[in-house]
């Protein structure tokens, strides 16, 4: 086998979402368990729920306190792109690692911890919503809401759960 015939099967093995996870610089970390008493997913059907979902990195809650406070709306943008990223990894996890089953993001929630007078929660939501339609183009195009809360798990600055079809 020649070096470029390797790297041929290499791609081949590899997914078309974990081709474009690698080209945009994304590792998925592994999906873990919660500390309660739920689970990170749930599949029925053809439908994979993704419970709410923090923004941890290696087992800790980053980015605790409010958008608007003491985090700019850039910033809670990529808090919500670190959920996004650890949804992703709960959601290969329930496809059983063939991330290319995915046929459509249905819907997202995201919960923005805001400080008092911040009023762009949806801006905030575009940071994780920008990331799912640049992984899975149009089938990355979903209804979602975007609220501000005046706490949440942690002090974390966004939750973000989500809904997806797969084959």
């Amino acid at each position: 086998m020649t070096a470029s015939s390797t790297a041929s099967q290499s791609a081949k093995s590899q997914g078309k979402i974990d081709s474009v996870l690698a080209s945009m610089n994304i590792v998925l970390p592994p999906s873990v368990m919660p500390a309660a008493n739920y689970v990170p997913y749930v599949v029925s059907g053809n439908m994979v729920f993704i419970s709410g979902t923090l923004p941890m990195k290696d087992g800790k809650p980053q980015d605790i306190g409010k958008v608007g406070k003491e985090f700019t709306l850039e910033q809670g943008q990529a808090t919500a792109k670190l959920c996004g990223i650890n949804i992703l990894a709960h959601l290969r996890a329930a496809c059983g690692g063939d991330l290319d089953r995915v046929k459509r993001c249905i819907r997202m929630g995201i919960f923005v911890n805001s400080a008092a007078g911040f009023t762009d929660q949806p801006k905030v939501a575009n940071g994780v919503s920008d990331m799912m339609v640049a992984i899975f183009g149009d089938a990355g195009k979903h209804a979602r809401f975007a609220v501000g809360v005046s706490e949440l798990p942690f002090g974390v600055a966004v939750e973000v759960d989500a809904t997806f079809e797969i084959a």
